[in-house]
């Protein structure tokens, strides 16, 4: 299959253009290049476009496309709580205009990356695809809305889709040389191995008056190259399956930031040293996920779904990166 990858100079845009090329399938990135990386482009060919520059889209359909994936969006929380035009804007008027082309085109199935913050504050211990969708800032507000606009296209244009929602992307393919590098990096891990390295900002760690086990927030850390392989199952499940479909993707378990930083100083043997900072907004306390409908639905099953698995991966990324 020929498969549009939006979003694909990202951090998990290109380890999905990598498992999809060693699948067989013909790639192609379009990407606007504001926080993706060219170097991470390795598998297809390049066309620099922008979701809110419609015009531009049309170079990424100038030959025959099966499927979109779509990683383009604005991710920072603590941003989008300052900033929402920009998160609604770039999010899903952009996400429309996408989908404007792909009907033009008569391109019928997408794959969209969508995020457990649609969940907002869990009432439960495991999150399900059916738990109250209530999100505490603009980012999860914007891709829920999205979600709402592919079921609204399944009825209407029947688009097959299929939403993911990620619980704490991690880890990386350093075997195919490419990780997770964004500035400004405000995710856990890739901070707490800067720190070890001795690179960035000094490390910190947002709470420490959670109503968790040691006071600091408990994620769900699933690795990258397992949600590349959702990514792809979702093509298959696609042939089979028509309408708006969504999946929690996730091991299941749940570590605090301290249980974070003390794994990865085991995988390092360095100090990684840290100081508490007040809470950001929009963080909730925990975030754990039931993947049992991908796992049954897409046949999806993790194969790194131990912390030091994941974390020894971004590490060997991390000592030998390039960007």
């Amino acid at each position: 299959m020929h498969i549009l990858v939006c979003g694909g100079a990202g951090y998990v845009g290109s380890h999905v253009a990598y498992v999809l090329a060693e699948r067989g399938h013909e790639v192609t990135v379009l990407d606007n290049l504001s926080t993706g990386h060219r170097q991470a482009v390795r598998w297809g060919r390049l066309i620099e476009a922008d979701l809110l520059k419609p015009e531009t889209l049309e170079a990424g359909f100038d030959r025959p496309v099966d499927a979109v994936m779509h990683f383009c969006a604005r991710s920072l929380v603590g941003e989008s709580v300052g900033q929402p035009y920009d998160y609604y804007d770039n999010n899903v008027v952009g996400s429309l205009n996408l989908l404007r082309a792909m009907h033009r085109h008569g391109v019928e199935r997408l794959v969209f990356s969508s995020t457990a913050a649609v969940f907002g504050q869990p009432i439960s211990g495991r999150i399900r695809e059916n738990h109250p969708k209530s999100p505490i800032n603009p980012y999860g507000a914007s891709k829920l809305m999205v979600e709402r606009v592919l079921a609204d296209a399944a009825r209407a244009y029947a688009l097959r889709s299929v939403s993911l929602r990620y619980f704490n992307a991690a880890g990386a393919a350093a075997q195919a040389g490419i990780g997770e590098s964004h500035f400004p990096e405000t995710h856990l891990i890739p901070n707490v191995l800067r720190s070890a390295l001795g690179i960035g900002a000094p490390l910190k760690v947002f709470g420490d008056d959670y109503p968790t086990p040691d006071g600091t927030c408990i994620r769900d850390y699933v690795h990258v190259l397992d949600l590349a392989d959702a990514h792809a199952l979702a093509l298959d499940f696609m042939d089979c399956n028509v309408g708006a479909h969504r999946f929690n993707l996730g091991n299941g378990d749940g570590f605090s930031v301290l249980q974070t930083i003390q794994t990865a100083r085991d995988i390092t043997g360095l100090r990684i040293p840290f100081a508490f900072a007040p809470r950001r907004d929009g963080d909730p306390a925990e975030l754990v996920a039931a993947s049992d409908k991908a796992r049954s639905g897409l046949q999806w099953s993790p194969r790194f779904d131990r912390l030091d698995q994941i974390i020894a991966s971004a590490w060997d990324w991390h000592r030998a990166a390039a960007y």
